[in-house]
């Protein structure tokens, strides 16, 4: 495969095989906020040519603090046609597919989540995220990874990984495991998770049901959702590569 110029320095560390097989993946990513937003960034920057992008929302102003698409320029704009349209200006020829739509009970029949290599969750809506959870973890063929709750956080050192029943000090979590034994139903497969065990502030931090957050946590959290994806294709890489030897 010919190197687009941009990736050289990808290609450095990850190898040519393993940038074959991120430019052949398909990646939805559920949520393009403060989270996923950095996600995708990241994706394209690494090489993903083929993403579908999930959001129902618009760009408003209380967006530019943390989310890479909002800019004083793109408010009021559909938050997966602005991400998009920027996509392109990294990586002109990637293949970005957008669905400006909330992803719950009347929708997620539409969604053929079998058809994706990678499954990125960083919904916010608690019914809509465990919908999610539900149905991509019985998706065969698809890896899944989450995001648990990036609000009313500040220390970046607090960010970590862990199994979804092993998450601890997250609220976020806290709440869809009481959902999931509150309604008898488990996840059909375990998945890793990217949370935060720093607590939130006693006082202060929300207004009005709206939780306090800053790019440098939301951001962290987008980008190691990337770094999972980009992993388990290395991972991969190197295992089909040793069962050749």
């Amino acid at each position: 495969m010919e190197v687009i110029q941009f990736l050289d320095r990808a290609q450095l560390l990850l190898g040519e095989d393993a940038m074959k097989r991120v430019a052949q993946q398909r990646v939805i990513v559920f949520g393009c906020g403060g989270v996923g937003s950095w996600c995708i960034e990241a994706l394209v920057r690494s090489g993903v040519r083929h993403l579908t992008l999930v959001d129902f929302d618009r760009v408003n102003a209380s967006n530019i603090n943390r989310q890479l698409m909002a800019t004083q320029q793109t408010i009021g704009e559909v938050k997966v046609e602005a991400m998009r349209r920027h996509l392109l200006t990294i990586s002109p020829e990637a293949d970005i597919t957008v669905r400006n739509e909330a992803y719950n009970q009347d929708s997620a029949a539409s969604f053929p989540l079998e058809e994706y290599d990678y499954i990125v969750d960083a919904i916010d809506s608690l019914p809509d995220k465990q919908l999610l959870i539900s149905r991509a973890t019985r998706t065969q063929g698809a890896v899944f990874f989450s995001s648990m709750g990036a609000a009313l956080k500040l220390d970046p050192t607090h960010v970590q990984v862990a199994e979804f029943w092993k998450v601890k000090g997250c609220p976020l979590a806290r709440a869809l495991r009481q959902r999931f034994k509150k309604q008898g139903e488990r996840p059909g497969r375990k998945f890793q998770c990217v949370f935060s065990d720093e607590q939130p502030p006693r006082q202060g931090g929300r207004r009005d049901g709206v939780n306090g957050s800053l790019v440098h946590i939301t951001a962290i959290f987008g980008f190691t959702l990337a770094g999972l994806v980009l992993s388990d294709i290395q991972q991969k890489t190197l295992q089909e590569h040793n069962n050749k030897v």
